[in-house]
Parts: structure tokens; sequence; C-alpha cells
């Protein structure tokens, strides 16, 4: 798995936290962190979590042979 998809995975998995605390406990950690909404912080993360979620469905339809590849150094 290459850097970038492990970037984009774990901003999703960030998103995902986010949105279950907003889901069961009416809390955005997000905006709580970075001073609300509507902060130009706090738009900055949601967009790159928005990414990073919309290029996961590019790693979601990868053939399991090109996630699993091993380099030529580990054979």
């Amino acid at each position: 798995m290459s850097g970038i998809q492990r970037t984009a995975l774990v901003l999703a998995i960030i998103g995902a936290i986010n949105w279950g605390l907003i889901g069961f406990f009416r809390f955005d950690l997000v905006a709580a962190i970075f001073g609300g909404q509507a902060a130009g912080l706090s738009r900055l993360i949601y967009a790159l979590v928005g990414l990073a979620g919309l290029y996961c469905i590019s790693i979601l339809f990868k053939p399991d042979e090109e996630l699993e590849r091993v380099p030529e150094t580990e054979r």
C-alpha cells in the first residue's frame, strides 16, 4: 500500500471517528479543536477528509493483486 493510500485511509478513519462522536454524543471533535465548524482550519480538515474518502473509493475497486504487491527486494 502506498503512502498516499495510507494517508487517505488515516484521514477517512479520522472522519469516521468524528462522525461517530457526532452521532452518538453530538460532539464535533474537529470543531472543538480548531475553533468551530466555520473556522478556516476546521473547513480545511473537513475538505481533506472528504477528498480522502473520495480517494478511498478508488482503493475499493483496485484488484487485490495490486494492493498486496510484494517489492522485488523482499522476494
